[in-house]
């Protein structure tokens, strides 16, 4: 098991660039199935679940090589519609290969997918879109099985605006007969990302980014080339790292839209946040102060930003208060911060946060991906070494964190 050692930085200065988004990435890369012939995507991360993922894609027939950030698929061949369970229960985003599958081969056996233990995510949304499209649906222990003799578009309305359903539901309905409307569809920027890479493909989709999606099924889609956004959660991970330390520096490679309510909250809070093209400038030399966050679907404050959110309040001054709405096991983190020192405790799905705090490092632990990131953001400021195990959940969401951390000041490496 990885771990990671983080002592107390100085003010973090310089520039950082951002990598391709995770949440991105892992619904282009199922989406590759539905195109014979070969892809190209840019700007990939290499990071656990997106190897995982190319493992998967090579299991189901896809012909896969990564260069750098540069990935080739050539699925002109889809061999298998078994995805295999050790591999899928390592990701959440696992799930995310009934669509294709289905649309493709008529057929999909799809493990029960795996992730972080922050809620329980379950998978009916999306079961009920594709039934929606005409799919058989049998549920086994530890498996789903879908089947189609040919899917039909429909009007399917979300009970949640869930980005995954909302993305294996775009990737049927892209080869579907008819149109399909997808109401209370997920907004976020990953989904407008998948819609814009299948549109490339071929495909004719309506409206992502708005709650009412339309898709006019179309007979095949054609291979192409794609560059896929960067990482929000990965640049608002980086505001918070000049934040806690009271520095200043600039998050290249990245779109300011995406990071409206990060910004807005942090500039509430006292830091100057100047934006550009595709960059973002934070200066936190000045007293910060607590705030409230209440986290919501896109474009409200992400539920992926809440942990590291907690780290950064645990210093300001004031009393800060986290309401979380997405997920209702996501304050696996606090408990640990409470060991570097920090009085935070939790009212249900609120965290409220005595700030002013001198944290300690101590031994902790990551149990999941942004609770790992919320840690390493406290070791930056808290007195002594802190010693991070579980260091591979991290791992999963973060391109050379430790690395990119170093080259603005900080010390931290990974063992």
């Amino acid at each position: 098991m990885s771990k990671i050692y983080v002592n107390k930085s100085p003010h973090l200065t310089g520039k950082v660039s951002c990598s391709g988004s995770k949440n991105a990435a892992l619904p282009i890369l199922a989406a590759t199935i539905l195109t014979k012939g070969k892809t190209t995507l840019y700007n990939i991360p290499c990071l656990s679940d997106t190897e995982n993922m190319l493992y998967v894609l090579s299991e189901l027939g896809g012909k896969c090589q990564r260069d750098n950030n540069a990935v080739y698929i050539d699925f002109t061949e889809c061999k298998r519609h078994i995805t295999p369970y050790e591999s899928m229960s390592k990701f959440r985003g696992s799930f995310l290969l009934a669509a294709p599958l289905l649309a493709r081969m008529g057929k999909a056996r799809i493990s029960m997918p795996g992730g972080c233990p922050i809620g329980l995510r379950p998978i009916d949304l999306h079961l009920k879109g594709f039934s929606a499209l005409g799919a058989d649906i049998k549920k086994g222990h530890g498996y789903v099985d879908l089947s189609c003799k040919k899917l039909v578009g429909n009007n399917i309305y979300l009970d949640f605006p869930s980005v995954g359903a909302t993305e294996n539901l775009i990737m049927a309905a892209s080869l579907a007969e008819g149109e399909t409307v997808i109401q209370n569809a997920a907004a976020e920027p990953e989904v407008c990302d998948l819609a814009e890479f299948l549109i490339k493909q071929g495909a004719k989709i309506d409206g992502a980014g708005s709650d009412t999606v339309r898709i006019y099924g179309t007979d095949s889609l054609t291979p192409c080339s794609y560059s896929i956004i960067s990482d929000r959660i990965e640049a608002g991970t980086f505001m918070i790292a000049f934040a806690i330390t009271s520095g200043k520096g600039e998050i290249l490679n990245v779109n300011p839209h995406h990071l409206k309510p990060v910004s807005a909250k942090l500039s509430e809070m006292g830091a100057e946040i100047k934006e550009n093209d595709n960059s973002i400038f934070i200066d936190a030399t000045k007293t910060m102060t607590s705030s409230s966050i209440k986290t919501l679907p896109f474009p409200g404050f992400p539920t992926d930003m809440q942990a590291q959110f907690s780290s950064l309040m645990c210093e300001t001054k004031g009393t800060g208060i986290i309401v979380e709405t997405v997920f209702e096991n996501r304050f696996l983190h606090i408990g640990e911060l409470n060991r570097m020192g920090a009085n935070i405790r939790i009212d249900g799905r609120s965290s409220v946060i005595e700030g002013g705090r001198k944290l300690t490092g101590a031994d902790v632990t990551a149990f999941d991906l942004r609770g790992g990131a919320a840690l390493v953001l406290a070791g930056l400021s808290a007195k002594g070494e802190t010693r991070i195990s579980g260091g591979h959940h991290i791992l999963r969401g973060y391109e050379n964190l430790c690395d990119k951390l170093s080259a603005l000041g900080a010390d931290i490496f990974m063992d």
